[in-house]
């Protein structure tokens, strides 16, 4: 095994989900096909990452899964969205409608802001440090 591909996000509505991913975020739409029964099968990832990890957006099928939208961590942050450029990924995410929960920190680790998808799932924008960051995300 080498890597994860993807991570499953249940949302309420495809299009709605690819909007604010690709419009928001900017986010790539690398995938949107139909499948049987008028599902799709989509795929977002940050620009850049070809072979990385990206997000299969899978619309909630019944109440089971629709009562699981934003709330698939528990309230915990559950996602980490790196930057190479925090104070210019901030302010564009900001002018796109993106709700950050809390001001830019500076920590030893990085600079992080927590922000929230439409549904309540919690992200990490990240800007690492020099220094190695793989403790901060094992402790998440």
């Amino acid at each position: 095994m080498s890597r994860i591909a993807l991570v499953t996000l249940v949302v309420p509505d495809y299009d709605e989900a690819i909007a604010f991913y690709t419009g928001a975020l900017g986010f790539e739409l690398v995938e949107d096909a139909p499948r049987p029964g008028g599902s799709r099968w989509v795929v977002v990832r940050p620009p850049g990452c070809a072979e990385g990890s990206g997000l299969l957006l899978a619309r909630a099928k019944n109440d089971a899964e629709l009562s699981r939208v934003g709330d698939q961590t528990g309230g915990r942050v559950g996602f980490f969205l790196h930057t190479e450029d925090f104070a210019a990924d901030h302010a564009r995410m900001r002018a796109a409608g993106v709700v950050f929960l809390e001001e830019p920190r500076h920590e030893a680790y990085g600079s992080v802001a927590v922000f929230q998808d439409p549904y309540g799932n919690r992200w990490d924008l990240l800007q690492p440090a020099a220094t190695d960051t793989a403790d901060q995300e094992r402790s998440a």
